[in-house]
C-alpha cells in the first residue's frame, strides 16, 4: 500500500537537510580558514627593503655629474659638496660614468627629499651615498649566483671563432687560453681539434655578467687529449691533468695570449729589412699594435732598454739556467732590477727597431745559448701531494663522467674555413 506524504512533511525534511549542510560548511570553514590577503613582502636590494621607500631609477647621462642629479632632487649644494668630500676616500664622485644605473630612495614621509643615492659602479659593485643626518658613502657588492654550464666544439678556424660562433663569450676563450697556456700552443691548432668544457656562468639579478671558473675540460689537439680539472682543498688549489700533475709549468708556451707565429727560429733566414740571409735565433709572434706581452715565467728583469736593432726590449733571468728576451715593443712597462711574475704584462707589441710590422721577437736562452723554445723539454710540473691524491681522483672521476656525457657540437657546414691560428 502506497502511503502519501504531506507537503508539510517534505518541507520539514528539506529544512533539516539545509540546516545540516550549513552546519557542516561552518565546521569546514573553522577547520580550514580562508588565507588572509598577503602582506607586502620585502623587496631586498642593495641592503634595503625597497618597499619602504619611494624609488626613482635612472641612468647617468653624458656630461652629467652627481651634483646635477641631486640638485634636481632637493639636495642643497652645501650638502652635495660635503658629501663629495666625505666620500672621497670611499669613491671619487668624479668617476661616475655615463650609462651606469642609479637609484634614489626617498622616505615615504620625507616630502620628496632623498635619503640615499645608489650608484652602480659595474655589474656587481655599487656605492651607497647617505643623505640623511650624516653625509657619507660606503661600497657594496651584489650577491653573485654561479650556474654550471657546458660547451663543446670542433675547431675549423680558431678556438675564439668556435666559441663565439656558438654565441659564447670571448671571455671563455680567454679563460681557455690561460688554462692551457703551459700545455697547448694555440697558434698551432689543427683543423678538427676539439674540446669539451664545464664552466661557471656568473649571474647577478638573474642576468649573466660573464664567465667564472672553468671546472673541467678536455682538449683534443693533434691526436692527444689534454685534460684539466679544477681542484681545491686545504693544502692545494689549481688545475691538474688526468694524472694529478699541475698544469702550471715553469714557462708559458708563448708570450702572447692570441697571435700567430710569423717567423720561426732558424739558423738561416732571409731578413726582410736587411735583405740578406742571417740567423734568426728567435720566434716572431705577429699581433696588433699594443697587444700585451707577457713574461713567460717568474724572474728578474736584467735589461730594459732600446737599441737600433732590437727597438724597445726587455730581458729576464728566470734562474741559473734560463733567460728570455722580448723585442720590438712599442712600450716597456718594467725596469731593470724589477721582479716579475709569470703572466705579468711587461710591455706592448710594436714595431720599433728592425721590424717591418707589429710583432714581438721572443728569444730563449738555456745555459747561455739561444735555443728554440718550441723544441725544448721544459721543466715538468709539480704533482698533487700524495695525501690529497685520492680526494682529487674521486673528484676527477665525477668530472670525467660529466665531460663524457657532453655531446660534441659539430661545426656548421656553412662556416667559412680559415687558416688555423
Amino acid at each position: 500500500m502506497i502511503r502519501l506524504v504531506s507537503s508539510s512533511t517534505i518541507l520539514l525534511v528539506l529544512l533539516l537537510f539545509s540546516a545540516c549542510g550549513e552546519s557542516n560548511q561552518a565546521q569546514l570553514a573553522i577547520k580550514n580558514p580562508l588565507p588572509e590577503a598577503p602582506k607586502d613582502t620585502a623587496l631586498m636590494a642593495y641592503g634595503f627593503d625597497l618597499n619602504s621607500f619611494e624609488v626613482k631609477k635612472g641612468q647617468i647621462k653624458a656630461n652629467e655629474f652627481l651634483s646635477d642629479i641631486l640638485l634636481r632632487n632637493n639636495v642643497s649644494y652645501q650638502d652635495i659638496d660635503a658629501l663629495a668630500r666625505n666620500a672621497r676616500d670611499t669613491f671619487d664622485v668624479r668617476k661616475i660614468r655615463p650609462n651606469n644605473n642609479f637609484l634614489i630612495l626617498n622616505g615615504k614621509d620625507s616630502l620628496g627629499t632623498p635619503e640615499y643615492f645608489i650608484y652602480e659602479n659595474g655589474d656587481e659593485d655599487y656605492v651607497v651615498f647617505c643623505l640623511k643626518d650624516s653625509l657619507y658613502a660606503y661600497c657594496g657588492r651584489k650577491p653573485i649566483e654561479y650556474k654550471q654550464q657546458s660547451a663543446s666544439g670542433v675547431i675549423t678556424s680558431s678556438l675564439y671563432q668556435s666559441l663565439t660562433g656558438q654565441g659564447l663569450s670571448m671571455q671563455l676563450a680567454e679563460e681557455m687560453a690561460k688554462l692551457y697556456a703551459w700545455t697547448i700552443d694555440f697558434y698551432r691548432l689543427q683543423k678538427n681539434d676539439s674540446y669539451k668544457i664545464i664552466y661557471e656562468e656568473k649571474l647577478v639579478d638573474g642576468e649573466s655578467i660573464g664567465t667564472g671558473r672553468i671546472l673541467a675540460s678536455i682538449f683534443q689537439h693533434n691526436g692527444r687529449d689534454f685534460s684539466a680539472y679544477y681542484f681545491k682543498n686545504d693544502s692545494v688549489e689549481g688545475y691538474y691533468d688526468h694524472e694529478g700533475r699541475s698544469l702550471r709549468k715553469a714557462f708559458l708556451k708563448a708570450p702572447l695570449e692570441f697571435s700567430r707565429i710569423s717567423s720561426r727560429y732558424s739558423k738561416r733566414r732571409f731578413h726582410p729589412v736587411l735583405k740578406r740571409y742571417k740567423s734568426h735565433l728567435g720566434t716572431d709572434y705577429a699581433a696588433p699594435h699594443g697587444t700585451p706581452i707577457l713574461a713567460v715565467g717568474d724572474g728578474k728583469v736584467t735589461k730594459s732598454g732600446y737599441t737600433s736593432g732590437n727597438g724597445n726590449y726587455v730581458k729576464i733571468r728566470h734562474n741559473g739556467t734560463y733567460e728570455t728576451q722580448y723585442l720590438h715593443m712599442s712600450k716597456r712597462l718594467v725596469k731593470e732590477g724589477q721582479m716579475v711574475d709569470q703572466g705579468e704584462t711587461i710591455g706592448l707589441v710594436g714595431s720599433t727597431g728592425l721590424a717591418t710590422g707589429p710583432h714581438v721577437c721572443f728569444r730563449f736562452w738555456k745555459n747561455g745559448e739561444q735555443v728554440d723554445p718550441l723544441k725544448e723539454q721544459l721543466p715538468p710540473s709539480e704533482p698533487i701531494p700524495g695525501g690529497t691524491l685520492m680526494d682529487f681522483q674521486k673528484e676527477r672521476q665525477i668530472w670525467s663522467q660529466k665531460l663524457n656525457e657532453i655531446e660534441l657540437t659539430s661545426p656548421d657546414e656553412n662556416d667559412v674555413e680559415e687558416e688555423v691560428l
